[in-house]
């Protein structure tokens, strides 16, 4: 049995004005649907903190270890620089650390990265860095890290962070 064949008949028919005006809002319904399936964003915090360093010493800002937070052993911390210092350099290290006693995981060999900030030779006043770090666990903290370059620190509260060691 043959069955009859004819040429394709259009449901509706909009007209031109308004078939754009559709158009539009379905075209964005459509790429925002695509945004969804792409995956969850990661979710990033900013943490803002003040450091002192004294004038013509190097000191630590960042140190990160590739320690998952279930203790085990990750790839290593990637640290991006967004802000670099305007009135000094910043230093990366990287390095095989024991994690301290009161760290989440204590007493831990892990490798870390780290940044250290040296100011400008005899600059004293205000500098700043902002900088990325995505942990182990592929979350993303930035960190906006004020800087107070001091003609002499409390060596007491400096002491552990200045220097060029992890």
């Amino acid at each position: 049995m043959d069955l009859p064949t004819s040429a394709a008949k259009p449901i509706a028919v909009l007209p031109a004005a308004r078939s754009a005006s559709v158009a539009a809002p379905l075209a964005a319904a459509v790429a925002a649907s695509w945004l969804c399936l792409a995956g969850p964003a990661l979710a990033q915090t900013t943490v803002t903190r003040s450091e002192t360093v004294p004038a013509g010493k190097q000191a630590r800002l960042v140190i990160v270890p590739n320690l998952k937070k279930d203790c085990s052993s990750g790839p290593m911390p990637e640290i991006k620089v967004v802000t670099p210092p305007k009135s000094g350099s910043l230093i990366t290290k990287a390095g095989k650390l024991k994690t301290p006693a009161k760290y989440r995981c204590p007493n831990k060999d892990a490798e870390v990265q780290a940044i250290f900030y040296q100011p400008n030779s005899g600059y004293t006043g205000s500098d700043g860095v902002v900088v990325e770090i995505k942990n182990s666990d592929g979350e993303v903290e930035k960190r906006d890290i004020r800087i107070t370059v001091d003609k002499a620190g409390d060596k007491a509260k400096d002491e552990k962070k200045n220097g060029t060691d992890l």
